[in-house]
């Protein structure tokens, strides 16, 4: 097996064990009914894997003052936005991009009236960190020279770190020169992961799983114009409750926006 298959397998198998506890999980949920999933008390956010720390501390803090049990679902945008389509109860979801909210806005899966843009990001690269690298992102350069390895970043056909990596790295005149050893994963944390572990040579991830991370070194940064506005969008679903509704403006308040701001969102008003 190639390198790059290994590596791909690598993905896969980390990702296989998230894979199989969503799956089990997924499965209890939907045996259960629609009354039972907006029960008062519980809010379940389906939310994008950047999101993982900060909502953690977010659902925690919320509990606490309020009473209420956040349920996080983290994973893919594409991935959850599926699971949404094929019946998951879920109360709110959180996407990391407009796109797959779009998705279920055209199926009616969402309160159009709830969608908002609520964060937006920064696409960075990382390296493992004992291979720091300096990568300059400029088009004039040649990435061969610069990062030569592997590289690896979200699948660039449906997650949206993924898609925001290929719009950047096609914009540089990069994309032709690294596909070929370009491992796809199947969400940011995944392409994380294995830059820690030092079995993906360079990353493409967000500002805020770079900073999450002391397993790895920021090796640069893509020009905002070089890809479409990172934004991540909110709605509330179809048969949520109003715990759901209260939740939902607790995430755009002041004391939200400050935490979500130290772990390396932007807060959008």
């Amino acid at each position: 097996m190639t390198k790059q298959g290994r590596l791909q397998w690598a993905g896969v198998h980390w990702y296989a064990a998230r894979v199989r506890s969503a799956v089990g999980m997924l499965v209890g949920l939907c045996l259960v009914s629609a009354l039972a999933h907006a029960e008062e008390g519980k809010v379940k956010v389906f939310a994008a894997a950047s999101l993982t720390d900060v909502m953690n501390v977010l659902a925690k803090q919320y509990s606490q003052q309020a009473g209420v049990q956040i349920v996080p679902v983290y994973g893919g945008s594409g991935t959850l936005a599926k699971q949404l389509e094929q019946g998951a109860p879920g109360d709110l979801f959180i996407s990391a991009d407009e796109k797959w909210m779009q998705y279920l806005k055209d199926k009616q899966l969402v309160q159009t009236a709830t969608i908002k843009p609520w964060l937006s990001n920064r696409l960075v690269l990382i390296t493992p960190l004992t291979k720091p690298l300096n990568i300059k992102t400029e088009a004039a350069v040649d990435v061969n020279q610069q990062a030569p390895g592997y590289w690896c970043t979200g699948d660039t056909l449906s997650v949206p770190v993924g898609i925001y990596a290929k719009q950047s790295l096609t914009s540089l005149g990069w994309w032709e020169k690294l596909k070929n050893r370009l491992v796809s994963t199947q969400d940011v944390r995944a392409t994380l992961n294995l830059v820690e572990r030092d079995e993906c040579d360079v990353g493409i991830v967000y500002a805020s799983d770079a900073q999450s991370s002391s397993k790895v070194k920021l090796a640069g940064e893509f020009a905002e114009n070089s890809h479409v506005p990172i934004i991540y969008p909110m709605a509330v679903l179809p048969q949520a409750s109003a715990a759901t509704t209260a939740f939902y403006q607790y995430l755009q308040t002041p004391e939200a926006k400050k935490l979500l701001a130290s772990y390396g969102f932007k807060p959008l008003d």
